[in-house]
């Protein structure tokens, strides 16, 4: 795989636009699949993970066109999909895996969802075990870890409570409980990102939302439909945020980032850069599709420091190895507590982030639920050799780092930011002042 080095760097300056949000492409997709007649949504996810689960419906037998970023879904309703003659590969994303596992609980027929080797790690008894209270068939590898075989239909709908909040969990119970007789309910810890209910919605779902309690009506006299829809995604703001850091860390930098999803339950990483120090404006905002979006500017700043600990972890799980990544060169350094579920992503992130951090100089104190990261005082960052442990999220964070380090980086496999930004490198060195 293709090492890419990384030179230090005077500013980022000028406009940029992000793909589209990869949460909201993977539910747009999904729901396009289940309604009755063809869906067209723009500025969908180029990311490798939201094309996993465009190949997955393909297989199920959804009609699916992509043309760039503009996909085109033809569905049969609910009961439309047909079973697949294989396996169904979800690659590297754990969101195809678990959606698709609420999805396929409500099909009459078997299916199988499986992935690479790090997502057949990963952790599935979360979901295994309300789908399998609603009543599918869920066999797992040690009865957690992917390939799943599922043998759905039959559901019943249930009440619910999250014992880990997890918008992934949440999503894939609501998906199962279109499928289920009555009405199934949730409540979450907190609230986590509720794409999942406003796509539903979107598509015509019934639906109820009240603070951290959800309510989907499944299967009655009237059977549930879903209507086609035209729809925009927002640019992902999960990755919107490496140039946000990037532009704060440089001297001279003013950056506009276009477009970007504002969705109020994934901002957080906003306020979280401006309590450092970070001066950052929304420049304009408008509604699309239930979603909120504009654009964001930003500019140079002495950082100072934060403490991301309790409910705020799982609001910035996705922006948490950017964040401690900006570390070392702030003011009071970054510490992350209650963070236990990072160890369980697309690599063991505390650890991965501990171990580069520490081979570019940083002073890093790694804890079982996170860990902490000295600031400047400790020393400037110079130059290493990073190893992603092809994680995509741990190739960007330090590659921005690396933009303010002294000489030059090497990052290995950084072909593995395309799980989720395919484009990454080519957009970041279009905006680089050296």
């Amino acid at each position: 795989m293709a090492d890419k080095i990384i030179a230090p760097a005077r500013a980022l300056q000028g406009a940029a636009e992000v793909p589209g949000d990869k949460s909201i492409s993977h539910r747009y997709a999904i729901l396009a699949a289940l309604a009755e007649g063809r869906s067209e949504i723009q500025h969908f996810s180029t990311a490798d993970d939201c094309h996993r689960t465009l190949g997955c419906l393909r297989h199920l037998g959804a009609a699916v066109e992509a043309d760039g970023d503009r996909v085109r879904i033809t569905g049969a309703g609910l009961d439309g999909l047909r079973r697949s003659r294989g396996a169904l590969d979800a690659g590297n994303s754990g969101t195809t895996m678990r959606l698709l596992a609420g999805v396929l609980s409500g099909q009459p027929f078997d299916s199988t969802l499986t992935g690479d080797d790090s997502l057949r790690r990963r952790p599935m008894r979360r979901v295994i075990e309300p789908l399998t209270r609603m009543g599918a068939r869920i066999r797992a590898r040690d009865a957690e870890f992917a390939p799943l075989e599922i043998r759905g239909g039959g559901l019943h709908s249930i009440d619910y409570t999250l014992p880990v909040p997890s918008a992934q969990v949440k999503s894939a119970i609501l998906l199962a409980g279109l499928y289920a007789e009555g009405a199934t309910s949730l409540i979450e810890p907190f609230r986590t990102r509720d794409h999942t209910e406003l796509a539903l919605a979107e598509f015509g779902a019934r639906i109820e939302r009240m603070d951290r309690s959800i309510r989907i009506h499944g299967r009655a006299a009237k059977p549930p439909r879903l209507e086609p829809r035209q729809l925009v995604v927002p640019g992902d703001i999960s990755s919107a945020v490496f140039f946000l850091a990037a532009a704060a860390l440089l001297p001279d930098s003013n950056l506009l980032v276009l477009n970007v999803g504002l969705n109020p339950t994934r901002t957080a990483v906003l306020d979280v850069l401006a309590t450092m120090g970070a001066p950052i404006s929304l420049v304009s905002v408008h509604g699309v599709n239930g979603e909120l979006a504009g654009d964001i500017a930003v500019r140079h700043a002495q950082l100072g420091g934060a403490v991301i600990s309790g409910q705020l972890v799982a609001q910035v799980i996705d922006e948490l190895p950017m964040l401690a990544a900006l570390g070392p060169f702030t003011e009071q350094g970054v510490e992350i507590r209650d963070a236990q579920e990072l160890r369980l992503k697309e690599s063991d992130r505390v650890a991965a982030l501990a171990e580069n951090l520490r081979r570019m100089g940083a002073q890093v104190e790694e804890r079982p639920d996170g860990l902490k990261v000295a600031g400047r005082s400790a020393g400037k960052l110079h130059g290493a050799e990073i190893d992603p442990r092809g994680d995509h999220r741990m190739a960007m964070a330090f590659a921005i780092a690396a933009l303010a380090a002294e000489g030059e980086s090497v990052i290995h496999d950084a072909n593995c930011a395309g799980v989720s930004y395919p484009d990454f490198f080519t957009t970041l060195e279009g905006l680089l002042e050296r």
